[in-house]
């Protein structure tokens, strides 16, 4: 049996994953330089604080950061000038109140010199969060301590969590939203193959991408090897945090959404059937009560899958933005409001164009119980967005000052562009009715002639009995209990019957035949489908919201990785209106060859705190290839900012000993993107002039 569905509808399919990965590669462009801001908790203060020079060495090292985070014994590590770990091993819980801060202590006995602080935590809202910084003791020295190159979460583990937890969203709008869409809009869509594969798929998605990131967990808050996503040490410790029960409990309501599935495409599809000729003889007792167990199973349905589904989005309410910030106690059960909005919305759209595009002919009632829930879906989901975004942003200027505002700003753009074409289906759909509200008193045998509307003349010159073949081929073919359909004609003329009656057929001509008649069958189900131009717009304005929406679920799951506005700002008023990044003193390695004997070198540049508006140290190293210092007859240091046509700012640097040199109360003015020009003369005929630019908070 040679069976055809609509192959070329599954050209939709292929748009929706170009649009995901379109959208998935254009948001990494916009955000992929910016790998700080995944993090939730900022360190906003320090002791000793970071660049300076402190006569004495202290008897601990302390981090303040902006929001509770968790934090273990390695958490905080001292190294010396030559790398090796100082700190006593033990972290020290010095929080109080509403002061996030935890230290680690010092042996007495330091040595003079460069030390360095690397730390490593992970924010109440489940994301990792690093950094480094340098203090010295006594005066400022070369050391060699290893800092981390790679931001916490980041690499590709940090890509690989990322995928997961875009997939997660999407398998959880695909699970619930489709099965809003068969329970409460169109219970005959149980029947139909492609919206069981919808949902299905939606649930296998989220429960592997669950247990991916469970796995990852390890890796993606510590040492970033994708080798210890296996080490069962790490999965322990992982199972007692806040993300890891979170993900555990999704688990366990995925168990119970696997028998909610196969109830609702087990007893529940096989109530939707037709009943048979003897089943209609049978008595009003017997139908009175397969009606009332119908209302029973749809009734447990509706209740179960409003708790399965809600005690998901809780999973993602408990772990991620809403469990921490202001007013946590209403934020949760808003994001769980607004995560069950948009998987109906979302997720009930899907499985309208897998109605559309690849089973039967949607009933009109169904498509309009959907647009009236849909239109609901929108209005909580604007109600907790309004929310949400007060209280992530908390001011205007933070929509266009922080990646948080600017993401936040897209995805409403995004919503605003899927209402529109949700109007414009909408529009369709009250076309539809309208135009075929008289076929329901049509008698059934001819509903596909009479939905092939204009083009109906085509249809009525074949000949009479073609309306119930025509009405067989609309059927739905798509269904998970229909039968296959036969491979050889069941029509044939009066000389075919004759001959068969003589002689045995040949299988290669009946072969040939069935492929012939099932192709024709094939194209003559698309002509039906495509002669009605209301039913063909509203297939295409769906598959453009659903496409839009492709889109919109990408930025979410972006947006929800990122640090919120409101943290950000925080953050910039605790250090004086500068950025996280500004507090960090600006370190630049600077490659140059004059061209001459011993021309070649590298230049290593310090400049400390690296701020505007204060006197910075810079601090400049020249070493040859071999890594040993060497001096040279003049170094010149300038900075310009382009930006603002500000520069060249002239720096003299003074020789310190050989290969150091050292400038004080360097003043940079404002912030913004600076260019640095080193000067290096190696000869009197011998110099270069090389460039870098470095941002100034």
């Amino acid at each position: 049996m040679v069976t055809t569905g609509l192959r070329p509808r599954r050209s939709a399919l292929r748009l929706l994953i170009v649009v995901a990965a379109l959208a998935a590669t254009l948001l990494g462009g916009l955000v992929g330089g910016a790998v700080p801001a995944s993090a939730h908790a900022a360190l906003t203060g320090s002791t000793p604080a970071q660049g300076s020079v402190v006569d004495q060495a202290p008897e601990q090292v302390t981090l303040t950061f902006s929001e509770g985070v968790a934090m273990g014994d390695d958490s905080i590590r001292v190294l010396d000038p030559q790398g090796k770990r100082v700190d006593r091993g033990k972290l020290r819980n010095l929080c109080s109140d509403s002061i996030v801060k935890y230290g680690a202590g010092l042996p007495s006995g330091l040595r003079d010199g460069t030390y360095t602080v690397a730390w490593q935590a992970v924010s109440a809202d489940s994301h990792p969060v690093s950094g480094a910084f340098t203090f010295s003791v006594g005066a400022p020295s070369k050391t060699t301590a290893p800092v981390p190159q790679q931001e916490a979460g980041g690499g590709l583990v940090g890509a690989l969590y990322g995928i997961a937890r875009y997939l997660a969203y999407a398998g959880f709008v695909l699970l619930a939203g489709g099965a809003t869409f068969v329970v409460a809009c169109r219970p005959a869509a149980a029947l139909v193959r492609s919206v069981q594969r919808l949902v299905v798929q939606g649930w296998a998605a989220l429960t592997a991408t669950t247990l991916a990131m469970l796995l990852l967990r390890t890796p993606y808050t510590g040492s970033g090897d994708l080798a210890d996503a296996f080490d069962l040490g790490g999965l322990q410790q992982v199972l007692i945090t806040k993300p890891g029960a979170a993900l555990v409990s999704r688990l366990l309501l995925l168990a119970a959404a696997a028998l909610f599935v196969a109830v609702l495409f087990g007893a529940y599809a096989r109530a939707q059937e037709p009943a048979e000729a003897d089943e209609d003889a049978a008595d009003a007792r017997d139908a009175a009560e397969q009606a009332r167990r119908h209302k029973d199973l749809t009734l447990g349905l509706a209740i179960g899958g409003v708790i399965v589904a809600a005690g998901l989005a809780a999973t993602w309410a408990m772990a991620e933005h809403a469990s921490t910030g202001l007013q946590t106690a209403v934020a949760m059960p808003v994001d769980v409001l607004h995560l069950l909005a948009v998987a109906t919305w979302l997720g009930g759209l899907a499985a309208l164009v897998a109605s559309l595009y690849w089973g039967p002919p949607v009933e009109r009632a169904a498509v309009r119980r959907f647009s009236r829930i849909a239109f609901g879906s929108v209005v909580v989901l604007v109600a907790t967005g309004i929310y949400q975004s007060w209280r992530q942003v908390g001011s205007w200027r933070a929509l266009t000052d922080t990646t948080y505002g600017r993401l936040l700003l897209i995805k409403v753009g995004l919503v605003v562009v899927l209402v529109g074409i949700a109007w414009v289906s909408r529009r369709w759909t009250g076309r539809l009715a309208e135009v075929t509200a008289p076929e329901d008193r049509v008698p059934e045998d001819r509903v596909p002639e009479a939905d092939a509307g204009d083009k109906g003349a085509e249809a009525e010159a074949e000949p009479a009995e073609a309306a119930p073949e025509a009405e067989k081929d609309t059927a739905p073919e798509d269904t998970a209990p229909e039968k296959e359909l036969v491979s050889v004609p069941a029509a044939s003329d009066a000389s075919t019957a004759s001959t068969a009656s003589d002689a045995t057929p040949d299988p290669a001509r009946a072969a040939q035949l069935a492929r012939q008649q099932a192709a024709l069958r094939t194209a003559r189900t698309k002509r039906l489908r495509d002669a009605d131009p209301v039913r063909l717009g509203l297939r295409r304005s769906v598959l453009a919201e659903a496409a839009v929406a492709v889109i919109l679920l990408v930025v979410t799951t972006v947006l929800t990785a990122t640090e919120p506005a409101r943290t950000e700002e925080a953050v910039k008023a605790a250090s004086g209106g500068r950025s996280a990044a500004a507090n960090q003193p600006q370190v630049l390695t600077i490659p140059f060859d004059t061209g001459g004997p011993r021309g070649k070198g590298t230049a290593r540049l310090d400049l400390d705190p690296g701020r505007s508006g204060s006197a910075n140290e810079l601090r400049l190293r020249l070493s040859d290839p071999s890594g040993r210092t060497m001096d040279v007859p003049e170094v010149k240091v300038s900075f310009t900012l382009k930006a603002k046509k500000l520069g060249p700012l002239p720096v003299v640097p003074g020789h310190l000993s050989k290969g150091h040199w050292r400038a004080s109360g360097v003043q940079l003015p404002v912030p913004g993107q600076w260019q640095i020009s080193l000067l290096v003369r190696t000869s009197d005929i011998d110099q270069v002039t090389e460039t870098k630019n470095v941002k100034i908070g």
